[in-house]
């Protein structure tokens, strides 16, 4: 074979695989759950319960909007922990973890509304697929399968007569924060419920950094907590975005930019440097209308678990903070208190 066509071949087999990289999916196994259910049985508490439902693992939001019937099912539990007041429905916050999964702090949360009589359900994203931590990687668990989880959850809420589904509120951290954030974002509620939306989100310090380009967002309040030195994710686009939204005429988004505050600045710990975990102050990405997400600067696609590593290889660095502000820790309980008190319990 001469060089000329040698060289003709190679570019068709290179064209041929850059196609199949573009075109391909992230797809995973569905888990089974048995040995988690079993670990949590058996440090179930009196007035709690595991919830137990069907969900999926889809990668991204194009795959709940265009592909959801291709996508793996799997089954996923939550805990479901009641206040001491008696009701005869109760008033929910299901609360997400981060990408280290559930901590001290995020139990703290939960207890301050057990304590105003509100319901709590801690979500196990992370459990049911066999997962600790996704830190340094943001593949083995996603925002859209945790966003999935979080409305196959609401519709089991529905199912149960003492809970209000009327008034379920959705909070979350880092990674969860993004799923309390865009658990609000439309395209993504009405292909899942379109009857049911959350009452209220409490994003705290969530991943803004997507720029949604179909920017409509559920009538439901939002207030968003994020650390001004947050170098995780970024302040700024959280900023942008609320700006955003009341513009579009959401008058009931607001934020708070905690001063002096890393990223879980409500963390009971020093800040210190996580090493293998992604910093995303310099990246900004666009979320298309079909649930694409791209690069901003060269519109990239960060269609499957591959293309998004090259994504993020070139925007994203490594060893960001975290770790506590005690003052800023303090003002984030009495306003996650004052929130939830206003659009769960006021009402």
């Amino acid at each position: 074979m001469k060089l000329k066509d040698r060289f003709f071949v190679f570019i068709v087999l290179l064209f041929l695989v850059c196609l199949f990289v573009f075109l391909s999916r992230t797809t995973y196994d569905e888990v089974d759950i048995s040995s988690a259910l079993n670990k949590a049985k058996a440090n179930l508490k009196e007035n709690q319960e595991i919830i137990v439902f069907d969900s999926k693992n889809p990668f991204n939001f194009r795959d709940i909007l265009k592909d959801l019937d291709k996508i793996s099912n799997q089954s996923v539990y939550a805990i479901l922990t009641y206040p001491s007041t008696q009701k005869e429905k109760y008033p929910v916050v299901i609360g997400v973890a981060g990408s280290l999964g559930w901590s001290d702090h995020h139990h703290g949360y939960l207890n301050r509304y057990l304590d105003m009589g509100i319901a709590t359900i801690s979500l196990h994203s992370f459990a049911s697929r066999g997962i600790e931590s996704t830190v340094g990687e943001q593949v083995s668990v996603t925002v859209a399968m945790m966003v999935h989880d979080s409305y196959m959850l609401l519709n089991e809420i529905n199912r149960r007569s003492n809970l209000d589904t009327d008034k379920v509120a959705i909070t979350g951290w880092s990674l969860g924060g993004g799923v309390s954030l865009f658990s609000a974002w439309k395209a993504v509620q009405e292909e899942l419920t379109p009857n049911l939306t959350f009452a209220a989100h409490l994003p705290i310090y969530p991943p803004c950094i997507a720029n949604v380009d179909n920017l409509e967002f559920s009538d439901a309040p939002m207030h968003i907590f994020i650390g001004e030195l947050d170098n995780w994710v970024p302040a700024e686009p959280c900023i942008e975005l609320v700006e955003n939204l009341k513009s579009k005429g959401k008058i009931n988004a607001e934020i708070t930019v905690f001063e002096n505050s890393h990223h879980s600045f409500d963390r009971d710990s020093e800040p210190r440097v996580v090493d293998h975990a992604y910093s995303l102050t310099d990246c900004r990405l666009l979320l298309d209308k079909d649930g694409t997400v791209r690069t901003e600067d060269y519109h990239f696609p960060l269609s499957n678990s591959f293309l998004q590593k090259i994504g993020l290889y070139f925007c994203a660095s490594r060893g960001p903070t975290m770790g506590g502000n005690p003052e800023a820790a303090i003002q984030a309980k009495g306003i996650s208190m004052s929130f939830m008190k206003k659009h769960l319990l006021d009402k």
